[in-house]
């Protein structure tokens, strides 16, 4: 098999609110340059191979897994690993924060005793099982110890009815007050019970939401362009520009082909 081909990165992308990630194999052939992004992030390769770079001229470091602030300039180099894992932190959700106090702006080194059963997990789970949910439930579970902090779902029915407002317009400019009239609050009053109830700002939340709609649509076959679009960016640049400012890396960089977006799109071909 040609060597190129051999290393190509095929991966598949798994979000829910305040995170999101990468799980592949394979990879570009080289780290990407240094780079910085909002997200905090947590990189898993597995059974081994991860290596991480802190600072523009720091040295490599191997590792099992690692957990990288937020805008902390960094790279990781994926080449040795089977398998990798990269899952990206909202800072302003409540694991977000415990891990933004936990590492105080430095790199922290996870060993195999803390990530290899969920490495295995996962690699059962997006290998053998092409499972979608099973494989965010190993990754909402492992974010959830790492950072020592339980799920937060929304349960009130008023953020509940914002939320849904939300999803349906996914791909429109929204205002805190048009928000809040939905919920039938203040815009003040609903500022402070969105926080509560789904750990992040309502401008954040919206963006994040806008951000995973694209890759959703991505792993379902669809042009960059069209994803940009319905998600309500001007066009690709400006995605581009946007998600390299929260994950340091434009959706063009990882195309979608493993196991879980063939399996959508099959579905997505079936149904059709």
């Amino acid at each position: 098999m040609d060597k190129s081909a051999f290393n190509r990165y095929r991966g598949d992308f798994v979000a829910w609110a305040g995170v999101c990630g990468f799980i592949g194999e394979g990879s570009s052939g080289a780290p990407i340059s240094p780079h910085s992004h909002y997200a905090i992030q947590l990189a898993i390769g597995a059974p081994s191979g991860l290596r991480v770079q802190f600072g523009r001229h720091g040295e490599w470091q191997s590792c099992a897994a690692a957990l990288v602030p937020s805008r902390a300039t960094h790279t990781i180099d994926v080449n040795g690993c089977d398998m990798s894992v990269v899952l990206f932190i909202e800072p302003e959700t409540p694991a977000g924060k415990a891990l933004s106090a936990r590492l105080q702006g430095g790199l922290e080194l996870l060993d195999a005793d803390t990530v290899g059963e969920a490495a295995k997990n996962l690699s059962r789970a997006w290998r053998i099982e092409k499972s979608y949910d099973a494989v965010k439930a190993v990754c909402m579970q492992l974010v959830q110890e790492i950072s020592r902090t339980a799920l937060r779902e929304p349960s009130d029915p008023r953020v509940l009815a914002a939320v849904e407002y939300l999803l349906q317009r996914v791909d429109q400019a929204v205002t805190l007050p048009e928000v809040a009239r939905v919920a039938n609050l203040s815009p003040g009053r609903f500022r402070h019970l969105f926080v509560e109830e789904t750990g992040m700002p309502l401008r954040t939340y919206v963006l994040w939401r806008r951000l995973l709609h694209v890759w959703t649509l991505l792993m379902q076959g669809e042009t960059l362009s069209t994803a940009a679009h319905a998600a309500g960016f001007a066009d690709s640049a400006h995605l581009s520009r946007t998600a390299r400012n929260m994950f340091g890396l434009a959706p063009s960089a990882l195309q979608m082909t493993g196991p879980l977006s063939a399996r959508t799109r099959d579905l997505e071909h079936y149904l059709g």
